[in-house]
């Protein structure tokens, strides 16, 4: 199954209606994998397109290689394949097996595999499996895929293991115009959709529900904490701005290194990590928040910063391409874009929000519309269309 028979940059293959009608096929079997069970974006996407398929019938189950959260919840469709995180070539093996075992006990009629590592060993897993479609959904920014999984990813592609293979933004797109022909002739684009993240919680209730301060200005971020996320540079904003407090919501591997730069810098008091949350969290934290920031290096959509400005939140972005392709609605950037790795401007334009609340509004007031570009409905749909 193709999605695309000519590749052209930013071609959009979602339907054209917001909602999709009900499955008339009968009820397919599907199964969406992904590296690790975390509560992070792109877990969140399969998530939400799993839902949206079950509502329409469909028996859906989700796989994860291994758990890298304790604070993910395994729903009755949840699968994990190994727990921890297979290490060292035997227990890899073993994985490997294990994996193509379970693929094939479940029998879908089609896989849907996320994230580089997803895709490149899910794929020839589920078509070893007997598998009849499997699609490669590419939402892994391009600076975490090293050169070996680039080439795996691209001989699955040219040797027929991935039968279709999504991205989700023009800026992803382009990364693959060089490729083979037989490879770009698989690509169509996704946007992703969002679940609105508001709440009716104010201001004072949010903020003292995660223990930040309630009578200061607070900066905040959702992210996973990597070194691509660049919180740091919002940590190197604080000593300058004695009252400005940060949030963040999220978990990995580089907490340890920001608490140390905090601490380095006098303003680990003012740094707040609230840890990784459920999806229906995040829209009570964005409500403590005054400013939200997202320094990030490399994304392929930006969902959290796209989530934030919808749900009203002014928001500082780091000037890179793919921010300014999705935050962006009828020509207006609905978010204030700097280099924030020059202190100096982030701060600036940190401050300006802050001090400007006629700014701020402006700017929450395009955030908002940026669930009429971004479809939930719209998503789901262009999932269905791909089911076989």
């Amino acid at each position: 199954m193709r999605i695309m028979t000519d590749y052209q940059a930013g071609e959009d293959f979602s339907p054209a209606s917001e909602a999709a009608a009900p499955d008339t096929q009968g009820r397919k079997r599907i199964l969406f994998v992904q590296t690790q069970a975390e509560n992070a974006g792109a877990q969140e996407i399969s998530r939400l397109i799993g839902n949206g398929l079950k509502a329409r019938g469909h028996h859906v189950r989700h796989l994860f290689f291994y758990r890298a959260s304790p604070t993910f919840t395994d729903g009755p469709d949840t699968i994990i394949v190994s727990d921890p995180k297979p290490s060292g070539p035997l227990r890899f093996a073993r994985f490997l097996w294990q994996l193509f075992r379970t693929i094939r006990k479940e029998k879908p009629d089609i896989v849907f595999c996320f994230q580089h590592y997803g895709n490149v060993f899910a794929a020839p897993a589920a078509q070893l499996a007997g598998v009849k479609t499997v699609v490669a959904n590419h939402v892994s920014a391009r600076q975490t895929i090293n050169r070996p999984v680039r080439l795996l990813d691209k001989a699955w592609g040219l040797l027929g293991i991935y039968d279709a293979i999504t991205v989700n933004s023009d800026d992803l797109m382009r990364d693959y115009r060089h490729y083979p022909a037989r490879y770009r002739s698989l690509i169509g684009m996704i946007p992703h959709g969002f679940q609105t993240k508001t709440s009716d919680c104010s201001r004072l209730e949010a903020r003292t529900h995660f223990g930040l301060p309630t009578d200061a200005p607070i900066i905040g971020s959702v992210c996973r904490l990597h070194p691509l996320k660049q919180l740091d540079h919002a940590i190197a904003i604080l000593p300058d701005r004695p009252d400005v407090h940060l949030a963040v919501a999220g978990q990995g591997p580089d907490r340890q290194r920001l608490q140390s730069i905090a601490e380095k810098l006098g303003v680990a008091g003012r740094v707040h990590f609230v840890g990784e949350m459920r999806s229906e969290d995040v829209g009570r934290f964005l409500a403590a928040l005054d400013v939200f920031a997202f320094p990030t290096a490399a994304e392929t959509f930006g969902l959290a910063a796209v989530e934030a400005a919808q749900a009203g939140l002014p928001v500082v972005a780091n000037d890179i391409e793919v921010l300014r392709e999705v935050l962006c609605v009828d020509g207006k950037a609905c978010a204030r874009f700097v280099d924030t790795g020059n202190s100096r401007k982030f701060g600036a334009a940190i401050d300006d929000i802050l001090a400007n609340p006629d700014e701020a509004a402006r700017l929450a007031d395009l955030g908002r519309r940026l669930g009429e570009r971004y479809s939930l409905d719209g998503m789901i749909g262009a999932y269905v269309d791909l089911l076989p």
